[in-house]
């Protein structure tokens, strides 16, 4: 469906408006006020006019076919009334009432209804449950709230909400950035995030695109709008809500849809190149940012400051939140106490106050830091509201003619951020403006979104391609579960290491396979029906002898024949006993809507108590294993510790990577993958897979 009608319509049909009030009021009167210069039609049997405007008694007596009709009406009485916007020929519908799919029932019957009389006809759809569409750069609006200053609206970001609050709080602070297109989506029952998002990519008018997710309906779709938005250089910052159950029971009930996995869906955006940011604070700030007339090229940060103090709570928080801010080499040190005088910390963040010499101070701590290549942003670091009560009124413009003047001579974005978010002066945004600089809020999240954009603008290293192994397919058709023993040489012909072992059928062949081994052993059931072997007691441990294995096989037998009913597979296994090594897992799974993922995390209770663990989508780029053994916080138990050697990061990378080729090159047969445990041994000697498990996606049925 083309969107022109419904976000740029040049004919209006506004069903209930009245004189009283209401929605069908604030759109006629915006309209005016927003210079929009096409046909308003008021439609309401009751008035012969509207606001001075013929109105008509029904949507058939319309002298022409309007683009858009605007439902400013209950819910029951909209089926009827899109039948006649149909027979009209109309081309496009906003629905600004609730009681539809978020209540489920005769709700989702009645949108159902209503999208199916829109699709038949073609006809693109904003909402229901919406506050509709703001487009000021075409100079027409189907927003339900009044516009009251048309001009300080027009901008660059386009805004995509499936909440209309979350539209009202971006509109409601426009200082530093305006809006080409404001959607509140509503339920979509008919015209969805990734309509909207493939129309802002061709706009024009659209620089960066703000959306707040929380059903997305068309993953596939999606995911290649992202894609889109990246090649076409625009941003896409986006809000995923639904990261608890109770968030996620709230969505469901807010615009029927389902939330899906947050863990997920943040590997999705990671992977194709979107923004991901996590509360309103974080979004304006990322938006502010790609207001400058340069973006960070990458994430180094040089933070400026006048104060040891905030420099101190700067790096503490900048530390916590794992940002980049280079200290100064040997010689920029030296360069920069040559001027300023002595400068405590490693300088970054850089109390230049030194001396005291403030105009003399700032500006040569900025070209010091400047020429370091190893820094892609610059900010200075200076409070400043719109009514100060305390200190010199020329400071605010002292500043701004300071970094204007640094920006002048650098390829580099200069930045003024306060500490706190939102609080600044107005006269220093426009200052800064006029001369294509940005002011920043928040040591948190100012800082986060250079980051975020610095992370942007680096892009993606490139997709990691290796040979599949042929052969491997047909083993994966036939079963649903496969075993440890099966799944482990399976995975091993990828070069993931596993433990020796030997799947035997009696005592004695047991007794020989833990001597050739060399105890101590391990004894282990395997079935492919028994995905889970420690709860139901199938596991032996640290077996040190002949003696220690007769009674652990007695043992295991006699469970194993309890057992309801005792798999035709059932084996037993003997495996090398690997005492060493730090313990970790590794797991892929399949998500309904955007598939493979790889998962990472630190073994025992920190996976299952802690939720430590990282996430990517699949296929791996190059860096991907080595990102995700870093981000874990248990990620320091595999370094050097009270004596102890390091572990070997780089064979557990290895691993990590085989893994994630073996399920991309057999995506379509898995359905999960589970390493658990990963022994990872002292440096240089490896690591090994001691338990595994591969779930085949089902068979479709012809």
């Amino acid at each position: 469906m083309k969107l022109d009608p419904l976000v740029k319509p040049r004919s209006v049909a506004i069903v209930g408006a009245t004189d009283r009030g209401g929605p069908g009021r604030a759109v006629i009167e915006s309209l005016g006020a927003i210079g929009f210069t096409g046909t308003i039609y008021p439609v309401n049997p009751k008035y012969p006019t509207v606001l001075n405007i013929e109105c008509y008694p029904s949507l058939t007596e319309l002298p022409e076919a309007p683009d858009i009709v605007v439902f400013s009406i209950r819910n029951p009485l909209i089926p009827e009334q899109m039948r006649l916007a149909v027979k009209r020929g109309a081309r496009a519908a906003v629905i600004y009432d609730s009681g539809f799919a978020e209540l489920g029932g005769d709700g989702a019957k009645l949108q159902d209804e209503i999208a199916a009389m829109a699709r038949e006809a073609g006809m693109p759809v904003c909402g229901p449950n919406c506050m509709g569409i703001l487009n000021p750069q075409a100079r027409v609006t189907t927003y339900k709230q009044n516009v009251r200053d048309p001009a300080a609206i027009v901008g660059n970001v386009g805004i995509v909400s499936q909440s209309g609050s979350v539209c009202i709080a971006l509109l409601s602070d426009l200082r530093r950035f305006g809006v080409s297109l404001s959607v509140s989506a509503g339920n979509e029952a008919v015209t969805r995030t990734v309509d909207y998002l493939d129309y802002l990519i061709d706009d024009p008018n659209t620089k960066v695109i703000a959306t707040f997710t929380e059903t997305v309906r068309e993953p596939e779709r999606y995911v290649a709008a992202l894609d889109r938005a990246a090649d076409a250089g625009k941003p896409v910052v986006v809000i995923k809500v639904g990261r608890t159950e109770r968030t996620q029971r709230a969505i469901t009930s807010h615009t029927g849809g389902l939330a899906g996995s947050s863990r997920v869906f943040s590997g999705l955006l990671r992977a194709h190149r979107a923004i991901e940011v996590n509360d309103l604070d974080e979004m304006t700030e990322v938006l502010a940012v790609c207001q400058g007339k340069r973006w960070p090229r990458g994430r180094g940060i040089s933070v400026v400051t006048g104060s040891g103090g905030l420099s101190e709570l700067i790096l503490d928080n900048a530390t916590a939140a794992g940002l980049d801010l280079p200290p100064l080499s040997a010689e920029e040190r030296a360069e920069a106490e040559r001027v300023i005088g002595r400068i405590t910390g490693d300088g970054n963040p850089f109390d230049a106050w030194g001396n005291g010499n403030y105009a003399v101070n700032i500006p040569h701590a900025m070209s010091v830091v400047d020429k370091n290549d190893r820094i892609d942003s610059i900010l200075y670091c200076a409070d400043a509201s719109n009514d100060p009560i305390i200190g010199q009124p020329s400071r605010v413009f002292e500043n701004v003619d300071m970094l204007t003047k640094a920006a002048s001579t650098s390829e580099k974005p200069y930045y003024l951020m306060s500490t706190r978010s939102g609080v600044m002066n107005r006269k220093q945004i426009d200052g800064m403006r006029d001369a294509g600089l940005v002011v920043i809020g928040g040591t948190r999240q100012g800082l986060g979104a250079l980051d975020r954009m610095g992370r942007w603008s680096a892009g993606l290293t490139p997709v990691r391609t290796s040979a599949p192994r042929h052969g491997l397919a047909d083993a994966l058709k036939v079963r649903r579960t496969i075993n440890e023993f099966d799944a482990k040489r399976l995975l091993s012909s990828y070069g993931i290491p596993v433990t020796q072992e030997q799947r035997v059928a009696t005592e004695a062949d047991a007794l020989a396979a833990a001597r050739a081994l060399g105890y101590p052993v391990v004894l282990k059931i395997v079935s492919d029906t028994i995905a889970h072997k420690t709860e139901l007691g199938l596991v032996a441990v640290n077996l040190k002898n002949d003696a220690d294995l007769t009674r652990a096989y007695a043992r295991l037998h006699e469970r194993l024949e309890k057992l309801e009913s005792r798999p035709a597979d059932a084996a037993f296994l003997v495996q090398e006993f690997v005492a060493d090594g730090i313990e970790v897992f590794a797991g892929v799974s399949r998500d309904p809507d955007f598939g493979l993922s790889l998962a990472f995390g630190m073994g025992g209770i920190a996976i299952e108590v802690m939720r430590d663990f990282a996430l990517r989508m699949l296929p791996l780029r190059d860096g991907d294993a080595e990102a995700m053994i870093a981000e874990t916080r248990g990620a320091a138990l595999l370094g050097a510790v009270r004596g102890r050697p390091a572990s070997d990061v780089k064979s557990l990378a290895a691993c990590l990577y085989a893994l994630a080729d073996f399920a991309w090159h057999h995506a379509a047969a898995i359905a999960e993958i589970d390493l658990n445990p990963i022994k990872v041994l002292r440096e240089n000697r490896g690591c090994v897979v001691v338990d595994a498990l591969i779930v085949t996606q089902p068979t479709e049925k012809k």
